[in-house]
Formats: structure tokens, C-alpha cells, sequence
């Protein structure tokens, strides 16, 4: 018998905690998005789907956020604002991570020599990009990686944020 295994767990693991980050701060910035552009979508199936889309992530989030207090560190606390320079940064960064993902998924899909050459170039591209948006994030301490307390605050505030819209 596994003894361990049968323990309560006082904290997440940090790979798990890892994983929660970046599914919270992905969806709370897609969240906002949702929220600024709902208004815009004109069809009323589709914008019935972009309300059920919000409600289905702020359930996503509220559900994701109790899990913060297992977090191995970090002291968290509410604000107030947003802070639209972080929000676009993030919407950004994130299309970075799924462009590289998209692509080198693309790659394993290719057999014609010619289109496997310009997927890599635009992977490549992609990459680039990815790393300008992380340091601009990193720089201006929008994306504290180093610090997993901050990292994890950044998230408990944006998700607040986007479900306080």
C-alpha cells in the first residue's frame, strides 16, 4: 500500500501549479477579450454563443481560482483596475505560444518539402516574436516567471478582473 499516495496533500505540486497559471491567465485574458466584443457580434447564434462562452470561462475561473490557496507560495490579495497594457501583452503573448504550438504541429503534418520550409520559417518567426512579447512582459513586470508568488497574484488579479467585467 502507498502511503503517500493516501496522504493529504497540504499544497498543488509545482508542476501542477504551473499548469494552473497558465490555463488561468489564458483564460482570463480570453475572457476579457469575450466581454469587450460580445456587443460587436451581431449574429444572435453566435453571439448566444460568445454568452455561453463567457459564463462557461467565469465558471472555468471561479472553479480554477480555489485552487490558488494550495499554491506551494505566495501571499495573494485583491486590486482594483485594469491594467489594459498587461491585457494586451498577455492576449499577444498568448497568441505567440499557440502560433508555435500551431506550427509545429503543422510541420509533423507536411509531406511537401516546399510548405514544411515555409511553416519552419514562420515557426521560426513565431518564436521570435514569442521571446519580444515575453521580455517586454518581463521587463515591465507583467510576467514575473522568476517569481512564483507574483506569478501566481498576477493571475488571482486578472481573473478577478475579467470576472468582475
Amino acid at each position: 500500500m502507498n502511503t503517500y499516495a493516501n496522504q493529504s496533500q497540504q499544497h498543488l505540486a509545482w508542476h501542477e501549479t504551473l499548469e494552473l497559471h497558465e490555463l488561468t491567465a489564458y483564460q482570463s485574458n480570453q475572457l476579457i477579450h469575450f466581454k469587450m466584443v460580445v456587443q460587436d457580434v451581431k449574429d444572435p447564434q453566435l453571439n448566444a454563443l460568445y454568452v455561453e462562452t463567457i459564463q462557461s470561462v467565469e465558471r472555468n475561473l471561479r472553479e480554477l481560482l480555489q485552487y490558488y490557496p494550495l499554491a506551494p507560495t505566495g501571499i495573494r490579495k485583491d486590486t482594483n483596475g485594469i491594467n489594459l497594457t498587461a491585457f494586451y501583452a498577455g492576449q499577444l503573448l498568448g497568441f505567440a505560444k499557440t502560433a508555435v504550438r500551431s506550427y509545429a504541429i503543422g510541420i509533423t503534418e507536411t509531406a511537401t518539402p516546399q510548405l514544411r520550409d515555409t511553416l519552419q520559417k514562420q515557426l521560426n518567426a513565431a518564436i521570435d516574436l514569442h521571446a519580444k512579447v515575453f521580455n517586454f512582459m518581463l521587463e515591465r513586470g507583467l510576467y514575473p516567471s522568476y517569481d512564483l508568488p507574483k506569478l501566481l497574484q498576477n493571475d488571482v488579479n486578472t481573473a478577478n478582473k475579467a470576472l468582475s467585467l
